[in-house]
């Protein structure tokens, strides 16, 4: 029972941080525009793939989490060099939303932003997380 606990305590506020990134992904879109809502766009694209990770594994560290959110955010850029992200999206704003369209070589820096970015807090509340039993004891 104490591990269940332990996992809704990291579960719950990655969900409700993908849920926020959502959000402020569709805010900096309605509010901004051109290259700078593009490339918030892209970091807060891999601060949710970073906040997925979290959720469906709960015990990753920081650091890997930010690993793999960088990495599926660049395979999925380096995807989008091959045009069928493009094509399919065209028929299907969902396919669009996820995969983007076009391969654009700064969204690479800007996906290592997101990782940093999302590993910073992940960082402190899992220090947090680690630390209060110590505390207690």
């Amino acid at each position: 029972m104490n591990g269940l606990r332990r996992g809704l305590a990291v579960r719950l506020p990655a969900a409700a941080a993908a849920l926020l990134v959502v959000a402020a992904g569709l805010g900096v879109r309605a509010a901004m525009t051109g290259d700078p809502a593009k490339y918030a766009g892209d970091a807060l694209y891999t601060v949710l793939v970073h906040a997925l990770v979290v959720l469906v594994a709960p015990g990753v560290r920081p650091v890997r989490a930010a690993l793999v959110a960088a990495g599926v955010s660049w395979a999925v850029e380096l995807f989008q060099a091959t045009g069928l992200p493009d094509a399919w999206g065209r028929r299907s704003g969902l396919v669009h939303l996820v995969l983007g369209s076009t391969f654009n070589p700064p969204d690479l820096f800007w996906y290592l932003v997101g990782a940093a970015c999302a590993a910073l807090p992940h960082g402190v509340l899992r220090s947090g997380r680690t630390a209060a039993p110590r505390d207690a004891v």
